[in-house]
């Protein structure tokens, strides 16, 4: 069976439909509606067989499932090289905000010195879902024992105006207060990101339940 074959024996037209709901940016006639949990076994597949390569060389894909499925194939290369040089020729083609998110590469936990550089490299781009890819790379991996007090600056310091770049932005944020408060409130409390992105990361925060009651509502006096 082909990946297209895979696909179309596993779609489920109501999923479909609140597909195309949550990601409008693109052509709806590109979503067939397969669930996430599927997708990943097809991808277990196509990361096992021959054809892995051809797949990942066959750019760019025709379908949403295409692209996830490709993101998560990537993500099982267990050689770090071999992995972020696939992250690099992939992320031009990445087109909305699941595909940038769904996907964790393994390869990077281990690696942290390594992708630092690419890191930087992503969050600078002028595409919007590389930029998003780096940021929530950052904020995955760098929010832990490898943090350092720069990092916010790299994410505060990114300017764009598109939606789902701030969003990512305030995500970073909200999870920053969630993980290194004392280091993160100065951002709110001198109000560094712009007054979208700086209400709506409070919201996250505040609804989240990895922030304390006490923070959450000094957080809410900074609004």
């Amino acid at each position: 069976m082909t990946i297209y074959d895979w696909l179309m024996e596993a779609k489920d037209d109501a999923y479909r439909e609140f597909q195309v709901k949550l990601v409008p940016n693109i052509p709806s006639e590109t979503i067939l509606g397969v669930r996430t949990p599927e997708m990943r076994k097809i991808a277990k597949e196509v990361y096992g067989s021959p054809e892995r390569e051809a797949f990942l060389n066959d750019l760019p894909h025709r379908y949403y499932e295409e692209n996830l499925i490709h993101f998560f194939v990537i993500s099982l290369i267990r050689d770090f090289d071999e992995c972020v040089q696939a992250v690099e020729a992939f992320l031009p083609y990445v087109n909305c905000w699941p595909v940038s998110d769904q996907a964790t590469p393994k390869a990077f936990a281990k690696n942290h010195q390594k992708l630092l550089p690419y890191i930087r490299k992503w969050i600078a781009s002028d595409h919007v879902y590389t930029a998003r890819f780096g940021i929530r790379m950052l904020m995955n991996e760098f929010l832990g024992e490898d943090f350092r007090e720069e990092y916010l600056d790299l994410v505060a310091n990114k300017k764009g105006q598109d939606y789902y770049l701030k969003m990512m932005v305030a995500w970073y944020f909200a999870t920053a207060l969630a993980k290194k408060y004392d280091e993160t409130i100065p951002y709110f409390e001198k109000h560094e990101l712009d007054e979208w992105t700086h209400k709506k990361a409070i919201q996250k925060a505040v609804e989240s339940y990895r922030v304390s009651d006490d923070h959450k509502e000094y957080l809410k006096s900074l609004k």
